[in-house]
């Protein structure tokens, strides 16, 4: 175990704070989560010797699952048991918020919806998460390719003429939760004024369509559809990524002096002088005749080398990095946003994931617990919120 495992290290600007989370899979953990690390103490309700779903969905099923529910304790109740169901209202009693993303009229048929909380903890901020917000879609099935397909996310994903791609994280669940912990930080400013908790939405769909706003502009404004965009952008000539020798390397060139320093950083004074690509009108133009100009050019190119020298030049570029590339990365490092936990299992050598990057000159986020077992703190956090004191882990 780590020596933050037992959550001695609890710290931070939401450390006041009581958080219920009846949450699977992605969207309702990531949005507590967040409020874990900036140090909220973040109880987390499952099945009885399941869990939640993800602890038993395949391979990717057990990181998915250490990396959102890192500092966070675990109950095991089942709320179709009278007693256990008793349990969490009395915890409910003590809480300052509640987060699940179940099945739409699945909470109101266990007796733990918004109306039956809210009537036992009038200060209780309560964010359901679902796949739609109520209204013709609110009884559709959601989940997170849904609200990517629907919200035409998917559209713009991936190369022209191939298949519409789902972003390659769960990019609508992460969002929603996002947007529901937005809502839970409004929703407790409002408390502060007026003392009474609310019900706070966070929606796949909406939160997805949110970011294809200015998508829904254009589409209006010159009656047609943007095509997929792979790696580039319709609104500059030389935005994409390149085949180099080492690997792939995004270059962003989105003003005349990106262009000369790039120019120069590529050694490629040629293209300066090339009238088909003299200003960035010509360049959109000519993008598919640039891109190949270019490509021919850097596919000799070592990555590392070309990328100091766009850098050192203030030009936009990027390695396209595995995952792997950013363990134990120094720029992650520095910033105090890798955490480092020991999985539930001790033979497991100690993982990384990323902390919620959210940082202020007085506060930022912490790792202080490590990923728990289905039910581990069941006891102690009854204990603890239901007793005489609040207890300091």
């Amino acid at each position: 175990m780590s020596e933050q495992a037992d959550g001695a290290g609890r710290t931070g600007p939401l450390s006041d704070l009581r958080v219920l989370e009846l949450g699977n899979i992605v969207a309702g953990p990531f949005a507590s989560s967040i409020l874990a690390d900036l140090g909220a103490e973040v109880v987390k309700i499952e099945r009885p010797g399941v869990g939640d779903a993800v602890r038993s969905s395949g391979e990717s099923g057990r990181p998915m699952f250490d990396a959102l529910n890192r500092n966070k304790r675990s109950i095991a109740l089942n709320l179709k048991d009278e007693d256990d169901l008793d349990d969490l209202y009395r915890l409910v009693d003590a809480a300052d918020v509640f987060i699940e993303n179940l099945g739409r009229g699945t909470p109101e048929r266990l007796g733990i919806g918004y109306e039956d909380l809210s009537e036992r903890n009038p200060e209780l901020i309560y964010l359901s998460i679902k796949g739609f917000q109520e209204g013709p879609y609110g009884t559709h099935a959601g989940m997170d390719v849904v609200a990517e397909a629907m919200s035409g996310l998917m559209s713009v994903t991936g190369e022209p003429g191939r298949q519409p791609v789902r972003v390659g994280t769960s990019i609508a669940d992460m969002g929603a939760g996002i947007y529901g912990v937005l809502g839970i930080m409004v929703a407790l400013r409002e408390r502060d004024r007026t003392g009474r908790g609310q019900r706070v939405d966070g929606t796949l769909f909406e939160s997805a369509a949110h970011w294809m706003g200015y998508w829904l502009t254009y589409a209006e404004e010159y009656g047609r559809d943007p095509e997929p965009l792979g790696a580039s952008h319709p609104s500059w000539g030389l935005y994409d990524v390149f085949e180099t020798e080492g690997g792939w390397l995004f270059i962003g060139v989105t003003n005349e002096r990106h262009w000369d320093a790039f120019c120069d950083a590529a050694e490629f004074p040629a293209l300066q002088e090339d009238e088909r690509f003299e200003t960035p009108e010509k360049r959109r133009e000519n993008k598919e005749e640039l891109y190949d100009v270019v490509q021919r050019r850097l596919r000799e190119e070592d990555r590392e080398a070309l990328f100091d020298r766009l850098t050192d030049a203030n030009v936009p570029a990027a390695p396209v990095n595995q995952p792997s590339d950013l363990l134990d990365d120094p720029g992650l490092e520095a910033a105090g946003f890798l955490a480092r936990f020991q999985p539930d299992e001790s033979e497991t050598p100690e993982l990384q994931t990323v902390l919620a990057p959210i940082s202020g000159e007085e506060f930022g986020p912490t790792q202080y617990r490590d990923p728990p077992s289905v039910g581990e703190h069941t006891q102690t956090v009854l204990d603890e919120w239901t007793g005489d004191g609040r207890g300091d882990d």
